[in-house]
């Protein structure tokens, strides 16, 4: 039985909608996973073989289209993780985030479609607080406290993500620790990018901070927030990501402001012209 059928709607249901209301170019509905035209599963990805060769090679082709120039088998790998990984983690950090809810997902619950930016998710349960009004639901799992919640975030995104990482690691050549730092990016940069665009930056970022105070494994890096002072003593806030996105193999004067490569010299310039 699906989470939808069990109350006419899914206890989810308003945050994957409130998604799609602040970032129109990823929709994600409560449905079986969907095969064929362009999906792919979490679970196909995890099992490798012709499904992973395919995602990589659309992801190989986009690449030079939009680039106009070849990359490294290890970049391509790392870019099409990120095109799975990073809408994957909405499906857990937003949920919490808006309705201290956290969906339980195996990744063959989960598909994606990069092209239309669909999402289908087919939560198995769910946890929540104790005086949540769902916590009577069947599928429902009540932990204790906020603490607790969290622990459940970090286990059902690891849980998910777990799989998928093993497929993708000989790919990009890293091993389990680059890859569940890039695992921790992207819960990270998923809450805070959805949280600046609710309107509540700052209380997404200390929530991600809350999350990933440090290492928490199997998560390799915590959400690593601080300021600079920009040009006139005001503070500029910052993250340092755990891993790289490898875009400056292809444009080499081109690097995320959170890069492990840009410095805080850069940083302060960028992030100041920014505002």
């Amino acid at each position: 039985m699906t989470l939808s059928a069990l109350a006419g709607t899914s206890p989810l249901a308003p945050a994957f909608a409130r998604v799609g209301e602040v970032l129109p170019t990823l929709r994600i509905t409560e449905e079986a996973p969907r095969e064929g035209d362009g999906w792919v599963s979490g679970g196909q990805l995890a099992a490798g073989g012709a499904a992973l060769e395919a995602f990589l090679d659309r992801e190989d082709r986009r690449i030079r289209a939009d680039y106009g120039r070849n990359a490294r088998p290890d970049v391509v790998a790392s870019f099409a993780l990120h095109r799975y990984a990073w809408p994957a983690a909405v499906l857990f950090t937003l949920p919490w985030f808006l309705l201290r809810r956290v969906p339980w997902l195996p990744p063959g619950e989960v598909s994606l479609r990069r092209e239309e930016g669909r999402l289908t998710a087919r939560p198995t349960a769910f946890s929540c607080l104790p005086d949540d009004p769902a916590a009577g639901l069947a599928q429902a799992r009540v932990v204790p406290d906020e603490e607790a919640l969290r622990a459940a975030v970090r286990q059902a995104a690891a849980e998910h993500l777990g799989p998928v990482l093993s497929a993708f690691g000989p790919r990009m050549r890293r091993g389990p620790r680059a890859l569940w730092g890039a695992a921790a990016d992207e819960l990270v940069e998923s809450l805070w990018y959805l949280g600046t665009l609710l309107g509540e930056e700052e209380r997404a970022v200390a929530e991600a901070g809350a999350l990933l105070p440090g290492s928490a494994p199997p998560f390799a890096r915590g959400a690593a927030f601080r300021d600079l002072a920009g040009p006139a003593g005001e503070p500029l806030l910052t993250r340092d990501r755990a891993s790289c996105c490898m875009f400056y193999t292809l444009r080499p004067r081109d690097t995320c402001v959170t890069c492990p490569r840009t410095c805080d010299t850069e940083r302060v310039t960028r992030l100041a012209a920014g505002r």
